[in-house]
């Protein structure tokens, strides 16, 4: 059961099951692979997405048992969006946390789901998946901005 502007009227501790998924726009841009500096922490996208990834639609192929198929996968928490810096600023958990609300386009303000579509297109394009990726890849060269997703 999803409450009336949840978003703007909890924090992420107090939203249940229903409206914490509601959140998700389907982005897919937490699903890219990233690499950390090891000497500046500083987090770098590439544009090789996990291989559960659907490209296209942006969704998790296998959403329900992701972090059995995928030991690496990242719970969403209240606390992890809050720690780590590697959210895209679009983020809709990234934004309720830091009080930004929820940018018009995204499907909880329009009421459609097509007004997020923009950013599925462009990681279409952008993304590949793990599943082609040669294991000896060199994926420094595969580090992408994706500020502009």
């Amino acid at each position: 059961m999803l409450r009336e502007r949840f978003w703007d009227q909890y924090s992420l501790e107090e939203l249940n099951h229903d409206e914490w998924e509601a959140l998700c726009d389907g982005c897919g841009k937490c699903c890219l692979h990233k690499l950390e500096d090891e000497d500046t922490g500083e987090i770098y996208h590439t544009r090789v997405a996990c291989k559960e990834l659907d490209i296209k639609s942006g969704g998790c192929m296998h959403y329900e048992d992701r972090l059995s198929r995928v030991p690496d996968c990242v719970q969403m928490t209240p606390e992890l969006v809050r720690s780590v810096n590697w959210l895209h600023p679009s983020c809709a958990y990234r934004r309720v946390a830091e009080k930004r609300g929820l940018p018009d386009w995204h499907p909880l303000i329009s009421g459609k789901a097509a007004t997020s579509k923009t950013g599925r297109i462009k990681l279409k394009r952008l993304a590949i998946s793990e599943r082609v990726v040669p294991v000896d890849a060199d994926w420094e060269l595969l580090i992408v901005d994706i500020t502009d997703l």
